[in-house]
């Protein structure tokens, strides 16, 4: 499956011009033949808008999903984004992938908040794996910090995860995690992973781009710039297969050793 990822930052506080945004990479994806564009971690309103997440929190199902909705329809593949979700009278940091015909497949709220920003404005979700069927794959749900817990990813692989979204909000100083932490995730639980960031500066956070897809041998299969991009790369059930049988990291483990671990 072709898979776009979009590297950008919209515009702060617009959910408006986001969608229009996400329209414009949606057409471009899939020209090129993507069955699935992923967008970063609070694409749909910006990530340092304070105290406005309260205010532009939308319902999984709200104007903006359906906004979405229409679009995936209209250009024919999936998509995932971020966004601040309003549920049962909490905000989570959240990330929801709709399908080509404009079916909600999953939502997934962030489990593991980053720095005081985080925590003063989201509820942290509280299930680790959430994942869809997508074009024969099996696709799973992650936010940016929550990609560098061991536990969460290893979730996943056992789960049967054969390609991880992670729409993120990546600062520096942290850009070894693009560049290293996340083809070694791939590679040690035997799948593709999808790591998208924001661009530049918002507020008092500097995003570095940086935004891959790693695949289950270690490589990155695309790599961004620090700049607004779409990059394209292909996920194959074959060679991850072929990879799984060479390197039987979860056949091999031995559970019973680990449990210290929790």
């Amino acid at each position: 499956m072709r898979t776009a990822l979009l590297q950008s930052s919209g515009r702060t506080g617009s959910t408006a011009e986001n969608l229009k945004v996400l329209d414009e990479a949606a057409g471009r994806a899939a020209a090129a033949g993507a069955g699935l564009l992923v967008a970063p971690e609070m694409f749909l309103t910006g990530y340092a808008i304070g105290d406005d997440i309260g205010r532009l929190a939308e319902p999984a199902d709200g104007e903006a999903a359906d906004a979405i909705a229409e679009t995936a329809t209209r250009h024919g593949l999936a998509i995932a984004y971020g966004y601040p979700e309003r549920a049962a009278g909490q905000v989570f940091n959240s990330a929801q992938l709709i399908s080509a015909d404009g079916t909600r497949l999953a939502n997934y709220r962030k489990t593991h908040l980053f720095g005081c920003f985080e925590r003063d404005h989201f509820t942290p979700g509280e299930q680790t794996v959430v994942q869809a069927e997508l074009n024969g794959l099996r696709v799973g749900l992650m936010i940016c910090y929550d990609v560098e817990f061991p536990e969460n990813v290893r979730a996943h692989a056992l789960a049967g995860t054969d390609l991880l979204l992670v729409p993120t909000a990546q600062m520096h100083p942290f850009q070894f995690v693009a560049e290293s932490v996340v083809p070694v995730r791939a590679f040690e639980n035997q799948m593709y992973v999808a790591y998208v960031n924001r661009v530049g500066q918002e507020g008092e956070f500097d995003f570095v781009g940086l935004s891959t897809l790693a695949g289950p041998d270690g490589v990155a299969r695309t790599r961004a710039g620090r700049g607004d991009e779409l990059l394209l790369a292909d996920v194959d059930p074959a060679f991850l297969a072929a990879s799984r049988e060479a390197n039987p990291y979860l056949k091999d483990r031995r559970p019973g050793l680990y449990g210290s671990l929790i």
